[in-house]
């Protein structure tokens, strides 16, 4: 099971990012587990999440839909500013 580390800019601030049910609703409904944040001290707008993917194919998929547009619209995740990096 692979680790991946994704991070990406933010709008609403650190606080309601890291307060925000919607990563563990979206990616623990794949199976996902072992989610960790993490937040620039420098510059809080700037997080990552590190986790633990069964299925990258899922994981892919669920970032195209609807849903994860909507998570990333409440935790003001910055969606051109995304980036996904995979354990190798």
């Amino acid at each position: 099971m692979p680790t991946v580390i994704g991070h990406h800019d933010i709008t609403k601030g650190a606080k309601h990012w890291l307060d925000s049910p919607k990563r563990k609703e979206l990616f623990g409904s794949i199976g996902v587990t072992n989610i960790r944040t993490f937040v620039d001290p420098q510059n809080p707008t700037r997080v990552a999440i590190m986790m633990d993917v069964p299925d990258m194919d899922a994981l892919a998929k669920v970032m195209q839909s609807q849903a994860a547009q909507d998570a990333m619209d409440y935790d003001g995740v910055v969606p051109e500013s995304v980036v996904i990096l995979v354990e190798s």
